[in-house]
């Protein structure tokens, strides 16, 4: 049994700022454990730019982004533990892992989840059709393209406007192959809006939105897909079928926080999220463990995630030094155009102030989001424009959370 302060899951992007944040706060027994043999997690493979913008103040790459948190872990000494898989977590903090060596029980003082996100894949769409070589989650084929220098195909059709999908039919452009088309179900794109300016718009790839694949036709490897479109409950309409050739499919449809360890734990996990409910400080309801990054919440930018981390890292670090609030504590819910909200509850006696992060139920023009309890408006923020694929944040300043009279409810309006 190997005991250590503070256990890091995952040495992504979340991972390891979760991990200088804990450090900086006055804990040194932090470790991290990675599955993979180097640090980075997905950014590897993410080779655009785009990244750092928020948070560092210079516009990076994946994989240069990645190497500013791997150089701050390797400055403050902190051990990693590569290629360790964590297979199980006990309510007393209790890891167990496998590695190369064999197996490893880790005690630890506080422990901080952030094992990322994996994609949905093909069979939980039920798309009918034979099943040839040729058919992709967005992101192994941007592993593949990018980091083993295989050319994916030719000619391509996408299936999902998710912002991995966007990049990767802009990836596969630049390569020379073909992008048919972008396939959206939804009414509305479920990406950034500059990835919908930069990947597509800028390339002439045309977008479909209400529109699926209903089919996809081949033996050996694909040879064509059938897109049709769909009506407001998602069913194909039989008369819009149309058949595009293609040597290619990619599926960007969506992104699942990889929870099973934390279910295993027995940690609650919220339905809309998919990830576990936490406080303002990260904590999950099983004390001493914390969640962060997309395995919390899918989120739009690496910078939010590392905003993220780092709320979760130094509430790791308080817990260990047994600097926890007893106070009361408010529920944060959704209300009128609201999907969820992050955190789910607020300690009132909280000493910082606490920022809200959402997403709306659709596309809005102008809206006013609005943080009340009761009668009481906490705070206010106007969007000129909101989208389900573009995460809100709102700050609550910590003298109107100490002024709620009970739990507190975001809502939002729209305005002319």
């Amino acid at each position: 049994m190997i005991q250590h302060d503070i256990v890091i899951v995952g040495g992504g992007p979340a991972g390891m700022a979760a991990a200088v944040a804990a450090y900086d706060s006055g804990v040194r027994d932090v470790v991290i454990l990675d599955r993979e043999e180097a640090l980075g997690g997905i950014l590897k493979q993410c080779i655009h730019n785009g990244f750092g913008l928020h948070k560092l103040g210079q516009e990076l790459t994946g994989p240069e982004y990645a190497a500013v948190y791997e150089e701050q872990v390797k400055a403050r000494g902190i051990k990693v533990y590569g290629e360790t898989m964590v297979t199980g977590i006990e309510p007393d903090r209790t890891l167990t892992a496998q590695c190369t060596s064999g197996m490893l029980k880790i005690k630890a003082g506080a422990v901080v989840l952030a094992m990322g996100c994996r994609e949905r894949s093909r069979g939980a769409l039920n798309i009918s059709g034979t099943r040839p070589a040729g058919v992709y989650s967005a992101g192994t084929a941007q592993k593949l393209m990018n980091c083993e220098g295989f050319c994916v195909g030719k000619r391509a059709v996408i299936l999902g406007s998710g912002d991995i999908g966007l990049i990767m039919a802009r990836r596969l452009s630049l390569e020379g192959a073909k992008v048919e088309a972008v396939c959206e179900i939804m009414p509305y794109s479920g990406g950034l809006t500059r990835n919908i300016v930069q990947c597509l718009e800028d390339f002439g790839i045309p977008l479909y939105l209400s529109t699926t694949v209903a089919e996809i036709h081949g033996k050996e490897r694909v040879e064509a897909v059938t897109i049709a479109q769909v009506d407001e409950n998602r069913r194909i309409i039989e008369s819009t079928r149309r058949t595009i050739p293609c040597d290619t499919l990619l599926l960007s449809v969506g992104l699942i926080p990889e929870n099973e360890l934390t279910r295993g734990a027995g940690i609650p996990i919220d339905r809309i999220t998919n990830g576990a409910t936490v406080d303002e400080n990260r904590q999950t309801e099983l004390p001493g463990v914390f969640a962060c990054g997309n395995v919390l919440q899918v989120h739009d930018l690496v910078d939010y995630v590392s905003d993220e981390a780092e709320i979760a890292g130094k509430g790791a670090a308080r817990f260990v030094q047994n600097k926890r609030e007893q106070g009361q504590v408010l529920a944060a819910k959704p209300g009128n155009g609201v999907r969820y909200v992050l955190p789910q509850r607020i300690n009132r006696d909280t000493d910082q102030d606490v920022a809200l992060f959402m997403r709306v139920t659709k596309p809005f023009g102008k809206v006013k989001f609005t943080v009340s309890s009761g009668d009481t408006v906490l705070a206010t923020a106007v969007r000129l424009k909101a989208a389900p694929g573009e995460m809100e944040k709102i700050v609550l300043k910590n003298e109107k959370i100490k002024a709620a009279g009970g739990d507190m409810t975001v809502c939002l309006e729209e305005m002319a």
